[in-house]
């Protein structure tokens, strides 16, 4: 099959194409690389206003007109790279917004696709998660600072923003027009069960044979990786990973070493992160996302989502194959304290979390997961 990928986040669609490669499709990804993390694209669409000067005059015109001068540089690249793509038997969007313009554009250009099926994949936040969560559908979730009155409501301008008239327009455009939605993790299943055109949740395929495990070996210090993406730090909920640090390196610092870093290209961050034990993820997930799953991987000790709704989906045990995080500090405390105080535990999960993304998340079992799903609907 020619399989068109549109957009990219955490190296998903880099993975799911790698697969779909090795069973004979043809298969490129269009869009900018997620920004500064810079993943790998076929065919490459950003905006110009990278630097501080060009950011002021582009934040001036939106003020004054409304106007957003990147979205309107991106449809018009987007637009000229359509109209000379051929006809793919499968066209699957990352998100809702998946050419990163807005609500008006991404609509004009995924009429101009030329596809036989249209497929949406559901991994971030978009109009009917975050109503889900805004109408506690959850139990805590990236929404709960906002809801519970203990966040910077400017933080929250983006997510709030997926709620507006224009965005709820798209999706239900989206949602009509394409063969079917698919979840990738926990977080995006659950506000879709019981819709008609869910497919259900496929795992994020991860490249087992790319990635190689690195069995842990404990002499001297347990050394524990923090990495923080400064634009997401909110919704990841890194502030409580910090305090919990705080506290850990005051009580053990002759047990622990602590490395944390901000913003990091992919190329670099996984490459810094290949020496620690233990990883801290994100605070208000279900489900891990793809960072988490490439750690476990690597056989580290993720600190991540693992709810009890994902325990239920795989019949998994409670900390056997990544700690279930949660917005409480003296949580956190307790279970990093448990690590360092058991170590042969670190050894035990970390073979643990490899196994387990082997058997659920083999980047070519994922592939014809997909595949079965795009022809069988």
């Amino acid at each position: 099959m020619r399989i068109l990928l549109v957009g990219e986040y955490s190296r998903l669609h880099n993975s799911l194409k790698e697969g779909l490669v090795s069973l004979g499709h043809q298969v490129t990804i269009i869009g900018n690389g997620d920004s500064f993390k810079k993943y790998p694209v076929d065919i490459y669409i950003t905006h110009s206003f990278n630097n501080w000067f060009l950011k002021k005059i582009k934040a001036g015109i939106y003020k004054l007109f409304g106007v957003n001068l990147s979205a309107i540089e991106v449809y018009y690249k987007s637009k000229k790279v359509i109209e000379q793509l051929p006809e793919y038997d499968v066209v699957q969007l990352i998100n809702e917004l998946a050419f990163k313009t807005n609500s008006k554009y991404e609509i004009k250009l995924l009429k101009k696709l030329k596809t036989k099926k249209l497929y949406l994949l559901s991994c971030g936040v978009d109009y009917y998660s975050v109503k889900f969560m805004m109408e506690g559908g959850f139990r805590y979730s990236i929404m709960t600072p906002y809801l519970d009155n203990t966040g910077n409501k400017k933080n929250y301008k983006f997510k709030l923003g997926q709620l507006s008239p224009e965005h709820k327009k798209l999706q239900e455009y989206i949602y009509e027009n394409c063969n079917g939605i698919i979840a990738s993790d926990m977080d995006y299943h659950l506000p879709l069960v019981g819709w008609n055109n869910y497919l259900g949740l496929i795992p994020n395929a991860i490249n087992t044979e790319k990635i190689k495990y690195i069995e842990p070996i404990i002499h001297g210090k347990i050394k524990i990786f923090h990495g923080v993406n400064k634009a997401m730090q909110h919704k990841k909920g890194n502030a409580y990973f910090f305090e919990a640090l705080e506290i850990i390196q005051k009580k053990y610092h002759d047990k622990v070493e602590i490395i944390t870093t901000y913003s990091l290209p992919y190329k670099e961050y996984i490459k810094i992160y290949d020496s620690c034990h233990i990883l801290l993820d994100q605070i208000y997930g279900y489900d891990q996302g793809y960072n988490a799953l490439e750690a476990m991987a690597k056989g580290k000790v993720v600190f991540t989502g693992a709810e009890e709704e994902w325990l239920d989906y795989y019949k998994l045990e409670k900390d056997t194959i990544a700690i279930n995080t949660l917005p409480d500090v003296n949580y956190l405390v307790e279970k990093l304290e448990w690590l360092i105080l058991n170590p042969k535990k670190i050894i035990e999960i970390s073979k643990n979390a490899r196994n387990f993304i082997e058997e659920h998340h083999n980047y070519i079992d994922v592939a014809n997961k997909y595949l079965k799903t795009w022809q069988t609907n």
